[in-house]
């Protein structure tokens, strides 16, 4: 089936580029994180906690990725690789990208303009806001496509429980 090839060589590719976005975001937060614990010149504590989240969102997000690349790779044939796992981690994740991407747009307004702002890391802040937006795209694309699958695995007999390649 062309589903199951595309699926096979597109999978990677796609947990890999979120794997590097994800990389790339948290850099960018870890290092507002450490600066804003250092010297204490964020705006507000909702910049803080923002931040912190996008945080969090990242190392949830290679963490997750890591580990099911793995069980693609290694263990194809396990829980862990079925339509269902992949489907209630990738909402999960989907989940945080979407409330941290959304907080963050909140709380810079949209996007700054570095030149009239009163944020000590105006590049940074738009540079955590643009890849949180690149990974909700990607997360999104991500669980689409898994869910075709889960609808293609689910007509042809094996349920949601069924391996995410056959």
């Amino acid at each position: 089936m062309a589903f199951d090839n595309h699926m096979q060589r597109g999978y990677p590719i796609v947990f890999g580029l979120i794997l590097l976005f994800s990389a790339i975001e948290l850099a960018i937060s870890a290092w507002l994180t450490a600066r804003f614990s250092a010297r204490h010149d964020y705006f507000s504590t909702d910049e803080l906690d923002r931040t912190h989240f996008i945080l969090f969102s990242s190392i949830w997000t290679i963490v997750v990725s890591v580990f099911y690349l793995l069980f693609f790779f290694v263990l194809p044939s396990t829980v862990m690789s079925s339509v269902l796992s992949h489907i209630i981690l990738l909402l999960l994740t989907w989940i945080f990208w979407t409330a941290g991407a959304a907080s963050v747009t909140t709380l810079l307004g949209g996007g700054l303009n570095c030149s009239q702002t009163v944020f000590a890391y105006c590049g940074q802040l738009n540079a955590m806001e643009a890849f949180a937006w690149l990974l909700w795209v990607l997360v999104t694309f991500l669980l689409i496509i898994v869910a075709i699958r889960g609808i293609l695995v689910a007509r042809r007999g094996d349920g949601v429980r069924g391996p995410l390649l056959a």
